[in-house]
C-alpha cells in the first residue's frame, strides 16, 4: 500500500534512512546535514556489528577531484567509493560512516515497493574497505569526519540505559 512504511530486520548491505532524532542527539557538525526543500537524508549502506549499525551514506553527487587528490597524494583512494548502484553511479562515502543504533532508523530504502539491497559483489567490496579503515583508525589515524569512537560510546550507553 502506498504510504505504508515497510518493517524488515535490519542487515548489512541493505540501505536505509535515518531519524531527525539521532542528528538532534548526536550534535555533530560533521555529520551529512539534510537535503534542501525538505527531502530526507541521504540513503545509507549499513553494516549491522552486533547492537550497533554503522552506516556509510551513499551519495548521487559526484565530485571526482576529491577522489584524485587522495589518489596523487597517497596513491588509491579507499574512503570513497564509486559505484553504479541501482543503474546510477553513485559516491559511497566511508569517510562519512557513523555509530547509530536500530532505534533510529526511519524506513528502509526501497525501489518498486522491495526493500534495496547493494548486490553482494559491492556489499564485499564496501566491507572490506571500511574494515580496512576501521583498523586505520584503531591504531590512531583519522580518517572519519566524525569521532566514531565517541559516537559509538554514547550509543552503547543508550544501549545500557535502556536496558535496565
Amino acid at each position: 500500500m502506498k504510504g505504508e512504511k515497510i518493517v524488515m530486520k535490519v542487515q548489512t548491505g541493505y540501505l536505509y534512512h535515518i531519524k531527525d532524532d539521532f542528528f538532534d542527539i548526536v550534535n555533530d557538525d560533521n555529520l551529512m546535514q539534510n537535503h534542501e526543500k525538505g527531502k530526507k537524508r541521504p540513503t545509507y549502506f549499513t553494516i549491522k556489528d552486533n547492537d550497533i549499525l554503522w552506516f556509510i551514506p551513499i551519495s548521487s553527487k559526484i565530485d571526482k577531484k576529491i577522489i584524485d587528490k587522495k589518489i596523487e597524494k597517497y596513491g588509491f583512494c579507499n574512503t570513497i567509493l564509486i559505484e553504479k548502484i541501482f543503474d546510477e553511479e553513485s559516491a559511497i562515502l566511508l569517510q562519512n560512516a557513523f555509530p547509530t543504533l536500530e532505534k533510529y532508523i526511519d524506513h528502509v530504502h526501497t525501489i518498486d515497493g522491495k526493500p534495496a539491497r547493494v548486490p553482494e559483489k559491492l556489499e564485499q567490496i564496501i566491507y572490506d574497505n571500511f574494515k580496512e579503515l576501521m583498523k586505520l583508525n584503531t591504531r590512531g589515524i583519522k580518517v572519519f569526519f566524525t569521532d566514531i569512537d565517541k559516537m559509538k560510546e554514547q550509543m552503547l550507553e543508550e544501549l545500557k540505559v535502556s536496558s535496565k
